[in-house]
């Protein structure tokens, strides 16, 4: 096969797998989608945040939720992690795999079709975590961010499209019912419910502000050590109350069912 016949099959390649939301940059320079409407996407996210994770990540494990065409997951794998990623949608997890060969020579990335709230069945955590545009995509956010801080053995990555919002306000530990006109007030959290449809997206379900994002991460038992970029929160394990960790814990194994270890004993708890 000559150089050019070659090149011919690798455009026809990419033309057969489109549409492409990742625009992969391969060895030979050519993007999967070049014309992408925002942009170099997501290489300009990559930039905002690849400063706040490890330059050598050699042995460490990193799971991607929503991997999509696997552009984080290569990038990681590139700095030496072991990495999952995973998405729901088939389309998208031809597209990684196919560029598997060309960007990940090591083999380091194994792909699996799973959602996030598969996520629960596993007992497994990881050093990294990547939680990039998928949270509004979901119709129960605050249970899936729950399901994830279980995996946080180090950081959490985490990205949310958001809506313009005040000053956080510093919440209180009791809101009385007479002052609930304060829920209404500049800064407090707000999470919007999409009925129907976002930017022509009928699976874009809640849009929070900064505060509302900001308190669903610290009620999963989270907190933020960073904020590398718009939308961008870097995330590790809070110092929370144990007994609101125990609370939180009981409702989320009655909702999604005990979580079951390798051994396959029921755990609802982190390690």
């Amino acid at each position: 096969m000559t150089l050019q016949s070659s090149a011919a099959g690798l455009d026809r390649e990419i033309a057969e797998l489109a549409p492409w939301f990742h625009n992969l940059h391969l060895p030979d320079g050519r993007s999967t989608a070049p014309d992408h409407p925002l942009g170099d996407f997501p290489e300009f996210k990559w930039r905002q945040l690849a400063s706040a994770i490890d330059e050598d990540l050699t042995g460490a494990t990193a799971l991607d939720i929503g991997c999509n065409a696997g552009f984080y997951s290569f990038r990681l794998a590139a700095r030496g992690a072991r990495v999952l990623g995973i998405d729901s949608d088939e389309h998208y997890l031809r597209q990684a795999r196919w560029a598997a060969d060309m960007l990940d020579p090591e083999g380091r990335v194994t792909f699996a079709a799973m959602q996030v709230y598969d996520l629960a069945r596993t007992a497994q955590r990881y050093d990294l975590v990547l939680f990039l545009g998928v949270l509004y995509h979901l119709r129960h956010p605050q249970l899936a961010l729950d399901i994830v801080a279980r995996l946080v053995a180090g950081r959490l990555v985490f990205q949310t499209l958001t809506m313009p919002g005040g000053v956080p306000v510093d919440p209180p530990s009791n809101l009385p019912l007479e002052q609930r006109d304060r829920l209404t007030g500049p800064g407090w959290p707000r999470l919007a419910f999409v009925e129907r449809s976002l930017a022509g997206d009928p699976t874009n379900w809640w849009v929070a502000d900064d505060a509302c994002a900001r308190a669903m991460l610290r009620s999963a038992g989270l907190r933020v050590t960073a904020t590398p970029g718009h939308e961008l929160y870097v995330c590790e394990l809070s110092d929370e109350d144990a007994e609101v960790a125990r609370r939180r814990q009981a409702e989320l194994a009655a909702a999604v069912g005990a979580v079951r270890g390798p051994d396959g004993a029921g755990s609802s708890q982190r390690k």
